[in-house]
């Protein structure tokens, strides 16, 4: 991982939440959300989330799969992921988070039921090498479940395009303190294979036997499922 993401994440991870928040006007919840039920995810399942920031999706998934299922939110860094057991403690809800990196996971192979990213694929260093790793340790016949932004066409194009170009840097900035942080974040946004470009990707992992998208308020975000070998 760069060094620069780490220390960029590091230092926004104070107000990572009330930013997202506020930025996304709160539709982010209902991603996740949608996240979860599309990963099939069923009581007793185990489930890692990676780049798990402060907890939101381990959180989410964790009340899916029940007392009887066990999620580990992992991500590279230390400084974000702190703030996920408190909230896991605050939500009643029994959940492990450790440090580890996403291209190169701790984990034996088939540990885990799923294994998912919410807009964490784009900020590693090879997005295929990772989905090997995540499809590494999921079961055959598991899911590798990712959410991230996208590029929306149509009417949303250049409002979106704007917002995203200005008035996030701008808002973020403010209220975190770093606007270099939120230049940063929609720009690799704008950069990143989405849709058809994602699966591609999926497939030269040659970790999945089927993948599929669901695409998001006009295509701002994503959700990509495949189905491990």
């Amino acid at each position: 991982m760069s060094e620069k993401v780490r220390n960029m994440f590091a230092d926004i991870a104070e107000d990572y939440d009330r930013v997202n928040t506020i930025l996304s006007f709160g539709v982010h919840h209902a991603w996740r959300t949608r996240t979860v039920q599309l990963s099939g995810a069923q009581a007793g399942h185990k489930v890692l989330d990676c780049a798990t920031g402060t907890g939101d999706l381990a959180l989410e998934f964790k009340e899916q799969v029940g007392d009887d299922g066990y999620v580990l939110g992992t991500d590279f860094c230390k400084e974000m992921i702190e703030h996920a057991p408190e909230k896991a403690t605050e939500q009643n809800l029994d959940v492990d988070f450790e440090v580890a990196d996403a291209m190169n996971l701790p984990y034996e192979n088939d540990r885990f039921d799923i294994a998912s990213i919410a807009f964490g694929i784009r900020n590693v260093d090879d997005p295929v090498q990772a989905l090997k790793e995540m499809g590494r340790v999921v079961k055959p016949g598991g899911k590798v479940v990712v959410l991230e932004f996208g590029q929306p066409k149509g009417l949303l194009k250049y409002p979106y395009e704007l917002y995203s170009q200005y008035i996030m840097p701008t808002l973020g900035g403010w209220i975190s303190g770093n606007r270099e942080a939120y230049t940063y974040l929609p720009r690799t946004s704008a950069k990143f294979p989405a849709g058809q470009n994602f699966i591609k990707l999926m497939k030269e992992s040659g970790a999945f036997t089927s993948q599929m998208f669901e695409k998001l308020t006009g295509g701002i975000a994503y959700i990509y499922v495949g189905t491990v070998q």
